[in-house]
């Protein structure tokens, strides 16, 4: 069966579009033209191998794992190799609850320790990259400690990226640091090391600020790109977190201006969604708006 051909339900949401007639387009000259996914997505009740061969059923390429975790790397393996499946990239698991700014320093060891762990088992699995949020600025962390006990952190990491190959991908997220794109090519130039970028998620950006201006100015740094939209309408509305409550393609983000920010850049690969997940029916409709949006 074509990778990209997907069964699933009748229709996809209110974009009315028929599951199973519909041929997703051919998206190889596309910037974006890779689809994967969260693990926590899959609600339904199966084995790895299972989850692996439903998503590739739905037209996903790939899916992302968080790391340290409870899956048995070798059962991953198996899966990959039954499969069409890959893992491009893995999450760390511990950088909100044990974060690197944190002002103990055994709790800022275990991120830095989990993190390591978490690119050799990338190399492992064949991934390439590993998400992480940095640091976490609140009333008890001020802005330039997250800075300093982060990058100190962080440079105990990278020998091990460097040794494994593996990328640390630092992704914009709502912790009060690195907030412009300015300050983030900072932040990733001060490494001077091509094994550290950027995880540009694309929702998380437009509560302040625009994706395709912050893609073109940190242009070759980034690495991989989260699936996400968000509606400022609704934010104002109903409140800031209502704003990611909106489908795929129906928010504020302008998927044709950020496909061709990235297509400025040279990006060419993977976007992995990170939404609200479910059921067969969902992972579908969900598949079908990434070709959507990575079509515009």
């Amino acid at each position: 069966m074509d990778r990209r051909h997907f069964l699933g339900v009748s229709a996809i949401g209110a974009m009315g579009v028929s599951c199973l007639s519909w041929q997703a387009p051919d998206l190889s000259d596309r910037p974006l033209n890779k689809k994967s996914l969260k693990w926590g997505m899959i609600k339904e009740e199966m084995s790895v191998l299972e989850k692996f061969r439903l998503i590739q059923e739905l037209g996903f390429d790939g899916i992302e794992l968080d790391s340290p975790s409870d899956l048995n790397p070798e059962e991953v393996l198996d899966a990959i190799e039954q499969t069409d499946i890959v893992v491009p990239g893995l999450v760390n698991s511990k950088h909100w609850s044990r974060p690197l700014s944190d002002p103990d320093p055994a709790v800022r060891e275990e991120c830095t320790n989990s993190m390591i762990e978490s690119l050799e088992v990338c190399k492992k699995l064949g991934g390439t990259t590993v998400l992480l949020v940095p640091a976490v600025v609140n009333d008890s962390v001020s802005y330039d400690e997250a800075w300093e006990r982060s990058t100190a952190e962080i440079y105990k990491m990278l020998p091990k990226a460097k040794e494994t190959g593996i990328k640390i991908a630092i992704e914009n997220v709502w912790n009060n640091f690195l907030l412009s794109p300015l300050e983030a090519v900072r932040y990733i130039d001060q490494f001077d090391s091509p094994y550290i970028g950027w995880y540009m998620d694309i929702g998380n950006i437009i509560r302040y600020g625009w994706p395709e201006q912050w893609i073109r100015i940190l242009g070759n740094r980034v690495f991989k790109i989260d699936i996400k939209d968000y509606s400022r309408e609704k934010a104002n509305e109903e409140g800031v977190w209502k704003g990611f409550e909106t489908r795929l393609g129906e928010g504020s983000v302008d998927w044709a201006k950020v496909n061709e920010a990235l297509a400025d850049v040279g990006y060419n690969g993977w976007g992995s969604a990170e939404v609200s997940g479910g059921d067969r029916n969902r992972l579908s409709e969900i598949s079908g708006r990434m070709d959507t949006i990575y079509a515009r």
